[in-house]
């Protein structure tokens, strides 16, 4: 189903989706989060994406905060203004 005036990027399961990590100090053998029985909502620990991008960037050493790149004449950064590392992820 088509939402009009809503874009979020895909047509099926736009608030959810999936991610597997192994090895590099993250956590073996854990599922984070939970969404409905439709698998479309998220019902218990919502990780955003500038959270899993502070938590992979952390995991490779890299300090998400001071991490940036310029472009048009202004420093960025991958996770903008936000992203926590999601300890419940680490080993």
């Amino acid at each position: 189903m088509q939402v009009y005036g809503a874009n979020y990027g895909r047509d099926h399961h736009p608030r959810s989706y999936t991610m597997w990590m192994a090895g590099g100090g993250a956590k073996g053998g854990t599922s984070y989060g939970e969404t409905d029985d439709f698998s479309y909502n998220v019902v218990r620990d919502p990780v955003h994406v500038h959270d899993m991008q502070a938590t992979i960037m952390h995991l490779m050493g890299i300090d998400h905060e001071r991490m940036t790149y310029r472009f048009q004449g202004r420093r960025y950064r991958l996770t903008d203004i936000h992203g926590h590392v999601v300890k419940d992820l680490l080993a």
